[in-house]
């Protein structure tokens, strides 16, 4: 069986929806930012902080390597995977892709409460830096993405709904 790959920026929900499509479909879930902490012996705050980003993205490609192998898997990526092609093309060989979207506003509201874990929002204007993210990242995304769902107004439950009824129209998955 294949995996399905969870893609998306910070705050559209990639975490707490795989972990219950996961759970739906008794499939096993990953997140692939654990990994790269477990990895770096560090939180993703401090490999930003004390190694940078290139480290960071770095440590990101290494894990996805590894991640992209297993099968049967909801696997939880971190929001700038897409921006190096290599994890993609990694991820699509044995993969199905769910791009999650949602409006700045939405991203800002979910992430707002979680201080000193977004080093790419630790900025003067957050909300700003997420339009600037997201124009920039989107062709990335949309390139990547086999399935596209907005979770700007849709609960989980919703969300999960969704990306399993475009999976059984998906000739490609089994489910």
């Amino acid at each position: 069986m294949k995996n399905i790959a969870l893609i998306g920026f910070m705050g559209t929900g990639k975490t707490a929806v795989g972990q219950v499509l996961a759970n739906k479909l008794g499939l096993k879930f990953i997140e692939l930012d654990s990994l790269i902490e477990q990895k770096a012996g560090k939180s993703i705050p401090e490999i930003f902080q004390q190694d940078g980003e290139t480290a960071f993205r770095e440590l990101e490609i290494e894990v996805t390597k590894e991640i992209a192998r297993e099968k049967g898997s909801v696997i939880a990526c971190g929001g700038g995977l897409v921006l190096n092609k290599i994890n993609i093309d990694r991820l699509r060989e044995n993969s199905i892709i769910v791009y999650l979207t949602s409006s700045p506003r939405v991203i800002l509201k979910r992430v707002a409460n979680e201080e000193g874990q977004r080093p790419l929002l630790e900025v003067e204007a957050p909300i700003m830096t997420i339009r600037e993210l997201l124009k920039f990242r989107k062709p990335f995304y949309k390139h990547a993405a086999d399935i596209t769902i907005n979770t700007s107004k849709l609960g989980i439950d919703a969300i999960v709904g969704q990306i399993i009824e475009k999976l059984k129209e998906n000739e490609s998955f089994n489910l």
